[in-house]
């Protein structure tokens, strides 16, 4: 009895379409494998090679270059309003705020040429207010 129980399955594992079959599943989930895992690596490696391409693009360096304004004009903010030239802080408010809108609108946003004009803008019209104070304390002590 008990080898008629163990026979059948046994007899089914022997038959050899039932085998070529498990061969085949085999096969097919080995072959799934390394194709996700080929997939995964060359996804990695495109990753890398588009932060590569990003940080020696202009894209990048631009902006980066660009930070030297606004950090002058932060450093500015110590120094006496009295050498503060208003037309110059009016050209960089607008130049500042056209190119905000371009760094938002060009495909695909820069976001740190977006942050350097913010900062830009920030930093100039709050080195033309301090103008504006100084100029109307000059006038009125006249």
């Amino acid at each position: 009895m008990a080898s008629l129980i163990l026979r059948r399955p046994l007899n089914t594992f022997v038959n050899k379409n039932v085998r070529y079959q498990i061969k085949q599943n085999i096969q097919m989930t080995v072959r799934r494998r390394a194709a996700t895992d080929s997939k995964a690596a060359a996804d990695a490696q495109k990753i890398e090679q588009t932060w590569m391409q990003y940080f020696t693009s202009t894209h990048f360096w631009g902006p980066v270059a660009n930070w030297g304004i606004p950090l002058a004009a932060l450093a500015d903010m110590k120094r006496d309003p009295e050498i503060i030239s208003p037309r110059m802080t009016v050209a960089l408010c607008v130049y500042s705020a056209l190119f905000m809108r371009f760094a938002y609108m060009v495909q695909p946003r820069n976001w740190l040429l977006f942050a350097c004009h913010v900062t830009n803008e920030s930093a100039q019209l709050v080195q033309l207010g301090r103008y504006t104070i100084y100029a109307r304390s000059k006038k009125e002590t006249k």
